[in-house]
């Protein structure tokens, strides 16, 4: 089954073939986060993909981490 409703989200590139994609969507009737490393614009297996109340545990996950990371 495929992602239905497919947005992206954002594109962040790390060099001239590689980048990050985020994406949302709903897979099996669940809404989702998709973060994955496209190489030559083909999705690879490096990702996540999280339900969106875990996309919430995430992000306070990364604010946290960033935040020790500014403190230092």
């Amino acid at each position: 089954m495929s992602l239905k409703d497919e947005k992206t989200i954002a594109r962040i590139p790390r060099n001239a073939t590689q980048e990050l994609v985020v994406r949302t969507g709903n897979y099996w009737g669940i809404d989702i986060l998709d973060i994955r490393w496209y190489v030559n614009g083909n999705a690879s297996r490096k990702g996540a993909r999280v339900n969106m109340e875990e996309a919430k545990n995430l992000l306070r996950a990364i604010e946290k981490a960033l935040s020790k990371n500014d403190s230092e």
